[in-house]
């Protein structure tokens, strides 16, 4: 019998980079969600500040498996 996974949609930030804020968002839904087993970037946007990049908003989804009863 094969896995049914549920999809959530999430949008990490980071001042850092990119990859940080995808990592800030999968970090922050393991916290309430079990089974994780994928993600998919959705959007790549930022906030400018003076000319420069001052936060990375990534949205993503993320696959969960739903526990079989």
């Amino acid at each position: 019998m094969g896995h049914v996974y549920k999809i959530t949609e999430v949008v990490g930030t980071s001042t850092v980079s990119s990859d940080d804020a995808i990592r800030n968002a999968i970090a922050t839904a393991s916290v309430s969600l079990k089974n994780l087993g994928w993600y998919e970037v959705v959007s790549h946007r930022g906030h400018i500040e003076d000319g420069e990049v001052a936060h990375f908003q990534i949205t993503v989804r993320i696959g969960f498996r739903l526990e079989d009863h």
